[in-house]
C-alpha cells in the first residue's frame, strides 16, 4: 500500500499519549506502515559509547494526520535545446 505522508513532511498526531504534537517525519517504515516523527514517542535508548540517548521511536501510521506534504525539489533538466535556421 502508498502511504501518503513522505520524509520531511509534516503531521500532526491524532490518537495516543502524544495526541496534538505537530512534528516532521523524520523516517517511514512503508512494509511495517510505520513513520517516526520529531519530538513524538521519545524514548531513552542505552550506548556504551555515548551513555543515555534519547531518540524518536516508530509510530502507526493511522495515529497521523498529513498537515503538510513534503515540498518537491524541482529538476531541472539540462538537455539542449534545438535552434531552428530561418
Amino acid at each position: 500500500m502508498k502511504l501518503k505522508v513522505k520524509k520531511g513532511a509534516t503531521v500532526q498526531v491524532i490518537t495516543g499519549s502524544d495526541k496534538g504534537k505537530k512534528g516532521s517525519v523524520l523516517a517511514v517504515d512503508a512494509k511495517n506502515m510505520k513513520v517516526k516523527v520529531q519530538g513524538v514517542k521519545v524514548q531513552t535508548h542505552y550506548d556504551k559509547k555515548d551513555g543515555l540517548l534519547k531518540k524518536e521511536g516508530f509510530i502507526d501510521y493511522s495515529n497521523v494526520k498529513l498537515v503538510e506534504a513534503a515540498a518537491k525539489e524541482k529538476k531541472t533538466s539540462k538537455k539542449a535545446t534545438k535552434s531552428k535556421s530561418a
